[in-house]
């Protein structure tokens, strides 16, 4: 418990307590906010720059796409955002509730734990140590510190609330609230493996229940990490940088009710025409579809609160980062339900056009409105003026131009390559086969988002020197003093008091009515799937991975290929004639984790074995453009030397064995010798092409992996019409 600083000033009912709010784990919160964010953008531009210049992975495995990309996404959003949020949090919470937070202790716990949550992703995903699920790469170990620490976040806030002198919970607070229930049970669901070693797990899932289970919880992560929170910190700082009241209390209502309980339906729209059952994706597109009303509501709440407040918004630099994230929070929200249409979906899905999305979302309405709030926090936390509103408007147009730069090209690129994929000659033949045709069509597109990434970076710089001319010039007030009466231990109502405000004076009856809400729609979607046998049909032809090819698709694993190739073909006839056969759901069953991948920087990977010999996957590891004339992926020469781990099998064999995979009965004891004796037939393969390549060695295990995949089925026989698979 913290040591408070409240003392009676009178003994009689309802006489002001006097009590002091912490500002120091605020500035902490801030200065780790602002630390990790140039560092996530950083990297954002390194990844940015490998696209297009393959050279600019620095030469080693560490720092290749595939490795530094996860680590890019991870710095952003819980090192950046995470922060961010967390510094709103404890400054506004305290003085909504009119008391101090409840612990110290668990501040500072929740402060430190979390910062050697981040410096663990930063050490072990260049490390190759990942289990490749979007916005949950970090391995077991780290899984459950999150956990416990945001656990520890939890019980400092609902500590607050039971504490607290004001009756009503203010709107910030429902969100909150929201937040920190729904992203504990999306984390501790998803994360749900089983250890091989101690930085190695196999997902509990496997296939489409995997791909169903990570997109429930990688879209409401955005929700309800980078948005629910962000409109809580929307509902406080808006109005106080604004000096208004919101605009709307009743619709502030409808947004919080409507928004976390549709929200929660929408994750399958991630999974259009994949091997997902039918239904689900259904569910998620109707539900992504109603989620524009509530989401347009909190835009229209936000922007209204500031009528009649026009000319300071032209003035205030605050209140431009606001006015702007708010906007960006209204164009991703309208965005994001119109990818979930399927015609719109068959355009963008894969190419660029999600990753402009994305970052509309995330530079607009994430970035903008913490730097908004860093410059309203800044000057009060130091009781002085902002050091320049000059250079705050320098960083303004600076960063809104680092958007318009980044997005647009990348609108054009997503259009380009999706006509480009499907465009077809006189005869009805593609008329551009070879994929790399279409990633080179679009390269000047990658580098006019370079430069919007560089401009975004520079503003964001020309902050932190803004902000410690703040600090410098002004006296940081480590203690705030507050008063306000006690909470009367009974209350009286009327009978004629709104419905809703009966709701915010009991924080037991709001919390359980919000977990409700939040719990039915992953409930209605995930147990299916995962208890009805027929959502997913199996295949009998399709057999589990050997022990060499196991190794193999850890190794494509550890690499991060899942960022630019997926494994996922469509029933599209551009995407049967350019890959072969469309994935089937019992193909995967075996698949822990699932990976199918978000966005083709290379070609589909899912049809490939066979395709090619042995030689052409280690020329082309070794240096691409030996295979593929142009090519921008980075070479891999590294993997013909470095070693596999070929003394895991074993335990790799036993942890999947638990996980049901049909693995005879005492094979962990064979696995090491079979996988040798696979190995040394591809090396004896390599040999005769003139290629010298040691069998315990990483190139040779991912050649096995690729020439495993597709090859368990093969497509319909014209003669016979046989049917291998069903959907």
């Amino acid at each position: 418990m913290s040591v408070q600083t409240a003392t009676k000033t009178a003994s009689s009912t309802g006489v002001l307590e006097k009590f002091a709010y912490d500002n120091t784990i605020v500035k902490y919160f801030g200065i780790a906010t602002i630390v990790w964010g140039l560092t996530g953008m950083l990297v954002g531009l390194l990844v940015a720059l490998q696209i297009f210049i393959p050279e600019a992975n620095l030469g080693n495995e560490y720092t290749t796409f595939g490795r530094i990309r996860p680590l890019h996404t991870n710095a952003v959003i819980f090192a950046f955002v995470g922060n961010a949020i967390f510094a709103g949090v404890y400054y506004s919470m305290p003085r909504l509730l009119k008391a101090r937070m409840y612990s110290d202790t668990l501040g500072w716990i929740h402060f430190w734990g979390w910062q050697l949550i981040i410096v663990s992703a930063v050490i072990t995903l260049p490390l190759g140590f990942t289990s490749s699920k979007e916005y949950a790469e970090l391995e077991w170990p780290i899984d459950i510190a999150i956990a416990l620490v945001w656990v520890a976040f939890g019980i400092n806030m609902l500590g607050t609330i039971f504490k607290r002198r004001e009756r009503h919970m203010y709107v910030a607070i429902w969100f909150y609230l929201a937040s920190f229930l729904t992203v504990a049970v999306l984390h501790i669901f998803n994360s749900f493996a089983l250890p091989v070693s101690f930085m190695k797990s196999y997902s509990a899932y496997a296939g489409v229940q995997d791909a169903l289970v990570q997109w429930w919880y990688g879209h409401n992560a955005v929700a309800f990490f980078l948005t629910t929170p962000y409109l809580g910190l929307m509902y406080y700082f808006l109005p106080k940088a604004a000096n208004r009241p919101v605009y709307s209390y009743k619709l502030s209502i409808v947004h919080f009710w409507s928004l976390i309980f549709l929200y929660i339906w929408a994750g399958p729209h991630h999974l259009l025409y994949t091997a997902l059952p039918e239904w689900a994706q259904v569910l998620g597109t109707a539900f992504s579809i109603m989620l524009i009303a509530p989401s347009w509501g909190g835009m229209i709440n936000g922007l209204l609160t500031l009528r009649g407040a026009w000319d300071k918004v032209r003035k205030d630099p605050v209140l431009k980062f606001m006015v702007v994230a708010v906007t960006a929070y209204g164009m991703a929200t309208f965005e994001g339900p119109m990818l979930s249409l399927k015609n719109v979906n068959a355009i963008a899905h894969y190419t660029d056009w999600i990753v402009a999305h994305v970052h509309i979302g995330a530079l607009g309405w994430n970035g903008f409105l913490t730097f908004g709030i860093l410059y309203w926090l800044w000057p009060r936390m130091w009781n002085t003026q902002l050091a320049s509103t000059k250079l705050a408007n320098t960083h303004f147009w600076l960063g809104t131009l680092g958007i318009i730069f980044y997005a647009l090209p990348l609108y054009v690129a997503a259009l380009t390559q999706s006509l480009m994929w499907k465009e077809a000659t006189e005869m009805g033949r593609l008329a551009y086969p070879n994929f790399l045709e279409t990633v080179l069509q679009i390269v000047p597109m990658y580098i006019l988002r370079a430069f919007g990434g560089a401009l975004y970076l520079a503003g964001a710089v020309v902050m932190v020197f803004n902000l410690w001319k703040t600090a410098k010039i002004g006296s940081f007030i480590k203690e705030e003093e507050d008063q306000a009466p006690a909470l009367a231990k009974k209350y009286e109502n009327s009978g004629n008091e709104f419905w809703h405000k009966v709701w915010e004076r009991k924080p037991v009856l709001f919390t359980t009515l919000a977990t409700v809400a939040i719990l039915i729609g992953g409930a209605v979607e995930i147990i299916p799937t995962i208890l009805v046998k027929s959502n997913v049909p199996t295949i009998a032809s399709v057999q589990p991975y050997t022990p060499l090819e196991l190794q193999g698709r850890d190794v494509y694993i550890s690499h991060g290929c899942v960022g630019c190739h997926s494994q996922m073909i469509r029933p599209f006839r551009h995407e049967t004639e350019r890959y072969g056969e469309y994935s089937k759901a019992g193909e995967f069953v075996y698949d822990r984790p699932f990976l199918w991948g978000s966005k083709r920087t290379g070609p589909d990977l899912h049809r490939v074995g066979g395709k090619y010999p042995d030689s052409w996957h280690y020329n082309h590891m070794v240096d691409p453009r030996s295979m593929s004339p142009g090519s921008l992926m980075p070479p891999y020469p590294f993997m013909v030397d470095k070693k596999l781990d070929v003394a895991s099998t074993p335990a790799k064999i036993r942890t999947l064995q638990k996980l049901g995979v049909p693995y005879e009965e005492g094979y962990d004891a064979q696995a090491i010798e079979d996988l040798m004796e696979q190995a040394n037939g591809i090396v004896e393969g390599l040999k005769a092409s003139g290629i010298e390549v040691k069998p315990d060695t990483e190139i040779v295990a991912l050649i096995a992996y690729l020439q495993r995949l597709g090859t368990d089925i093969s497509k319909p026989s014209e003669e016979d019409g046989e049917e291998v698979a069903s959907r």
